[in-house]
């Protein structure tokens, strides 16, 4: 007798081992809130406990040479994850679409949504206090389960319907952008700054 796992979710996750980068990448970030008045303007209008760059500014890698340099980073990190992940893309590479900056102020948090239009999504965690939200990815069959029992405590990764990733400044996530997440609010004094982005 053997059991078989079909279907998987490939989640990647790396880390961006250069301090100076993210140094500046938190810097820029910040400043970009002070300056960025139409992101100010959508993150009041929208009720985001916070800023981000999401709706207004499209170019910061041409802006900034921080976000050059994490352009070129997150391109080999996302060709390599979509070899991995076996995605056929007859012979292209992934192609950064959109990057954008997120900056959570306590009790901030995130509801649950998927990136359409895209094929790899992803955050870089740049300042993660204490007690800052965990990511929080969703079974894609969630929606069919009905009347599937609960699972077990002890169950691993790939068999629950919910799974928390509590980040650390640096760290690098990757997921097919079709795969449902959510920010789960923050707890932390500070706040959380974190770089999200889609491929094409």
């Amino acid at each position: 007798m053997a059991i078989q796992y079909l279907f998987p979710t490939a989640l990647w996750k790396s880390h961006l081992n250069d301090a100076a980068l993210l140094a500046e990448l938190a810097a820029s970030s910040h400043q970009l809130a002070l300056d960025d008045a139409a992101g100010r303007r959508w993150s009041r209008a929208q009720n985001y406990r916070g800023y981000t760059s999401y709706a207004s500014l499209n170019d910061l890698p041409v802006r900034d040479p921080a976000f050059a340099s994490l352009a070129r980073w997150l391109q080999r990190q996302a060709t390599t994850f979509a070899v991995a992940a076996h995605l056929d893309l007859d012979g292209r590479k992934p192609r950064l679409d959109s990057l954008w900056v997120n900056i959570l102020k306590p009790g901030g948090g995130h509801s649950g949504h998927i990136h359409p239009h895209s094929i790899i999504s992803g955050t870089l965690y740049v300042e993660v206090p204490a007690g800052a939200g965990n990511i929080r990815f969703e079974d894609p069959r969630l929606p069919m389960l009905m009347h599937a029992p609960p699972r077990s405590a002890d169950a691993p990764a790939e068999s629950r319907n919910f799974f928390h990733i509590e980040p650390a400044a640096g760290d690098l996530l990757l997921w097919e952008s079709w795969l449902r997440h959510e920010v789960m609010p923050s707890a932390a004094k500070s706040e959380r700054v974190s770089i999200s982005f889609n491929f094409a």
